[in-house]
């Protein structure tokens, strides 16, 4: 069953998940390139976005294995490659496939901070990463709260710790205002400062993103419910990880109600915690008839977004 096949974290696990995955991909690329016809330069788009769709599920892969953020299985790997096949018609797009690498980027940097092992560079780093999503999206800067909460967390709140995220952070915007000083456009800069709180869902309340997203969430509050009673009751390095992804998830709901531009690929940002938070809670169930019918619910609900929504 498919409970028995992702219970261990295998190589053929990770090959046949991106096979699964591969199938909706050419799905998507037939309708958003070659409807018209088949060319060299679209061939050749298309495998610039296959591997930076492998470099993300490759990143994802090393981030959750590095940090024990699930026992040793293929859960949150499963979980994630079908949520991605879940608004993979809005995925094929380089801008929002290069954000996800940079976002990951920041978020590798953010759980590995469990480590005591070059604090402040990870600290540098973080903002550094976030400086970039920023420049892209001036909404971002909510995940600062992310950053401290992780310096909280594992206890390493010092005047240093304060200020080098930050000096991360003002490392690209100060190239970035450079470039603007050099060619008189200053005005273009100060737009990144400048916030228009928009409370606008209309786009998720489509009937694909409306059942996507209530699914999510109803699994995910049922996950963070059972993986909590007893992720809390041990004070050990996985618990903080825990209050770091619920953290990680909360932020992220307000960042998505807040964003002023919403066309769908947005929502890749919030899979990284929602497929971990599931993987946990998928752990904690004992029946495997049960189990299975959770991953196959997930599998089906998956092929039938992918391919007919």
């Amino acid at each position: 069953m498919l409970a028995n096949f992702l219970n261990k974290s295998k190589p053929i696990n990770f090959i046949a998940l991106l096979i699964i995955f591969f199938v909706g991909f050419l799905n998507s690329l037939y309708f958003a390139f070659f409807t018209d016809g088949f060319t060299g330069d679209k061939l050749l788009k298309s495998t610039i976005l296959l591997v930076l769709f492998l470099v993300i599920f490759f990143m994802y892969n090393f981030i959750i294995s590095k940090n024990n953020l699930t026992l040793d299985n293929s859960y949150a790997y499963f979980f994630f490659i079908l949520l991605v096949m879940g608004i993979l018609s809005d995925l094929i797009d380089y801008k929002a496939l290069m954000l996800t690498v940079i976002y990951l980027l920041f978020i590798r940097k953010i759980y590995s901070l469990r480590s005591e092992k070059r604090v402040l560079e990870k600290l540098f780093d973080s903002g550094f990463w976030l400086g970039i999503l920023y420049i892209e999206e001036p909404f971002f800067i909510l995940f600062f709260m992310l950053i401290y909460m992780a310096s909280y967390l594992h206890k390493k709140i010092t005047i240093h710790t304060l200020f080098v995220p930050f000096i991360g952070f003002a490392t690209p915007l100060f190239l970035y205002f450079t470039y603007f000083f050099w060619f008189d456009k200053t005005e273009e800069f100060t737009s990144l400062f400048k916030f228009n709180l928009i409370f606008d869902i209309q786009l998720y309340a489509q009937k694909k993103y409306f059942w996507l997203l209530s699914s999510l969430l109803f699994f995910t509050i049922m996950a963070l419910f059972f993986k909590s009673a007893k992720a809390f009751s041990i004070n050990d390095t996985f618990r903080k990880s825990w209050i770091l992804l619920i953290s990680n998830f909360t932020i992220l709901i307000f960042f998505l109600l807040f964003l002023p531009q919403k066309n769908g690929s947005e929502l890749v940002f919030i899979l990284f915690p929602i497929s971990v938070i599931l993987a946990n809670g998928v752990e904690m169930i004992k029946k495997k008839i049960l189990k299975n019918s959770i991953l196959f619910f997930f599998l089906t609900g998956a092929f039938i977004v992918c391919f007919f929504l």
